[in-house]
């Protein structure tokens, strides 16, 4: 996957996600959720987009660090979304979003987390 790929594909997650917390119902959990999830849920893409700009490897990679910290908190949101809601298949597919994404940004910190300690 080249990195303009990954790029986008956090956009769109992030965007997404945004999309879809507008059709939360307005009660007081949801208020709490959705500002949870939005903060994490674009953060993952903003921290990758800074890492691009990174001085140094070690700089790159605590700002992947960051975006895998975001995508496990967006996750843990998007669970608890899918357990309190009735199916929907868009916050389904979400779930299944954020656990990729979280396994290529995990990834890329490994590698270059490897790099910086040789």
């Amino acid at each position: 996957m080249k990195q303009n790929d990954l790029q986008s594909r956090l956009f769109k997650f992030s965007v997404g996600v945004i999309k879809q917390v507008r059709l939360f119902p307005n009660t007081r959990e949801y208020q709490v959720i959705s500002y949870q999830i939005l903060k994490s849920a674009t953060s993952v893409g903003a921290n990758y987009e800074e890492a691009q700009a990174a001085v140094s490897n070690a700089d790159f990679s605590n700002k992947v660090a960051i975006s895998v910290k975001e995508i496990r908190e967006t996750n843990y949101w998007i669970r608890i979304i899918n357990a309190i809601s009735k199916e929907n298949a868009d916050w389904i597919k979400f779930e299944h979003e954020s656990l990729e994404l979280m396994k290529i940004l995990g990834s890329i910190h490994s590698k270059v987390s490897r790099k910086c300690k040789k």
